[in-house]
């Protein structure tokens, strides 16, 4: 027996460590599109819309807007596919769990590196589904190993955001990827070699991890790792069990999507990606602009960005702290553990929304050394933002409805990501090239984020409140 629960306690520790490794690798490559912008500038995508244009004494200077806004629409058709195709795989998710989702990720991933190793100068067009898939897939990854989280009960917001950083990290992928090229290693042999990666994703699909959920919270006597094939693990529950031994349903989906507490996370979720998502599409043209278009500064600034990226899975598990940080001490007489987890939550959204605020505010600087630090508040808040989100949402809503509402909440804030295209063409038109207006706009946009939290600590006092109050007043 004990050897049995030693094999499942080893195999549980490795699956946590070879997901962590997954989705530090692979699964947010996509979000290093400013190092593969170079590349494929060097290569010569859409090369054919860089014009010369007639300067002054009769001299020439060649214009790449065309260009650039081709790199631009690919990131953000990639991106918001990588959100809204979330809630139909929520739903996915919800019906089917992990391996159905993950063999799906696993083919969507290959096929879209397969298209970018056989797309060149004259096939640029095959970058636009080749990103997407990548993107998708790349999310797919994500969500399944989030999973994970449920066999660590009092550390499972920790681990939830540490996924997510790890997530955020793997955008250094295509800094590699760029390097490597820099030394002789052609686009097309990386991307070969990503697609021949998906024997090893099908392997840990497999032999780790279970065919449908790991519930929350673990049943008594569970054991993880009892057979491959995950029969040991039902899924999540359509009825659960109240004190008083009777079951009663979850609260709706419906319900749950029309909730105070979804509606505004929504907004503090949207807010804050709309804010990224378009410093990172336009963060290789404001390097031309900051640097006056020297080649050997820009890489030297997207090499930058790129090393940073790495910290995220470094500074996303201090959010799953923050929210963990109430675990295992006594609880107020009355306070249920959700109440706990929600107080708890009140200081991690907080902390998210002024980290965007202060990041906002540096990129809006035109001041080349400061960006910098607008790349480690970037990174920093980027990290907190979706494990913070993810957590959340596993906080206040049942587990049956996980993969639903995380979907919906991705998809319905990639709609509002989809500003970040005509807020580029602004910039690039009437602007003149220069983002100033636009970035103080979408600063003052991100103060909204502001208003969940308050909403949170504003329903936590609420509480607090009705329990302090006698048992006979009329309004208790």
């Amino acid at each position: 027996m004990l050897g049995c629960e030693g094999g499942a306690g080893l195999r549980r520790w490795l699956t946590l460590v070879t997901g962590l490794l997954e989705c530090l690798c692979f699964a947010g490559a996509v979000f290093g599109w400013a190092s593969l912008v170079f590349v494929l500038k060097t290569e010569g995508y859409f090369s054919y819309l860089c014009v010369n244009i007639p300067g002054v004494n009769g001299m020439q200077f060649l214009d790449c807007s065309g260009q650039d806004e081709q790199f631009s629409l690919i990131f953000t058709i990639a991106s918001f596919m990588t959100n809204f195709l979330l809630l139909p795989n929520g739903f996915l998710f919800d019906r089917f769990g992990i391996m159905a989702v993950r063999l799906l990720g696993i083919s969507l991933y290959t096929t879209g590196a397969l298209l970018v190793a056989f797309s060149s100068s004259a096939l640029s067009s095959l970058l636009f589904p080749a990103l997407s898939f990548i993107a998708v897939g790349g999310i797919l990854f994500l969500v399944t190993n989030m999973q994970i989280g449920n066999l660590f009960g009092s550390a499972r917001s920790t681990v939830i955001t540490l996924y997510n950083g790890a997530f955020d990290s793997s955008s250094a992928l295509f800094l590699i990827i760029k390097l490597l090229f820099e030394v002789g290693i052609s686009l097309r042999a990386s991307f070969l070699f990503l697609a021949a990666c998906g024997i090893i994703h099908l392997a840990r699909t497999f032999l780790l991890l279970p065919r449908t959920h790991i519930p929350y919270p673990l049943p008594e006597g569970y054991t993880y790792g009892d057979t491959p094939t995950g029969k040991n693990i039902s899924p999540t529950p359509s009825l659960r069990a109240t004190p008083t031994g009777k079951n009663t349903s979850p609260t709706p989906s419906l319900r749950c999507f029309l909730s105070k507490f979804f509606l505004w996370h929504l907004v503090w979720l949207s807010v804050m990606q709309l804010r990224h998502y378009l410093f990172i599409g336009t963060l290789n043209p404001m390097l031309q602009r900051l640097t006056q278009g020297e080649p050997s500064l820009v890489s030297t600034y997207t090499n930058a960005f790129a090393v940073t990226q790495l910290c995220g899975v470094l500074s996303a598990p201090w959010n799953g702290l923050i929210m963990d940080r109430h675990k295992g001490k006594p609880r107020t007489p009355g306070v249920s553990e959700k109440e706990a987890d929600l107080r708890a939550s009140v200081l991690s959204l907080t902390l998210t929304a002024l980290q965007c605020v202060l990041f906002s505010i540096c990129a809006s600087t035109p001041f080349l050394p400061l960006q910098y630090l607008t790349f480690i508040l970037q990174v920093l808040n980027r990290s907190f933002l979706y494990g913070g989100h993810a957590a959340f949402i596993s906080i206040v809503f049942p587990p049956c409805h996980f993969g639903k509402l995380y979907g919906m909440a991705m998809a319905l804030s990639s709609v509002v990501s989809l500003l970040q295209y005509p807020c580029f063409i602004l910039v690039k038109g009437v602007l003149g090239g220069d983002p100033l207006y636009v970035n103080i706009a979408l600063t003052l946009l991100s103060m909204l984020a502001f208003i969940h939290p308050l909403c949170v600590y504003l329903h936590c006092r609420g509480l607090a409140a009705r329990r302090g109050k006698p048992k006979d007043s009329p309004s208790s």
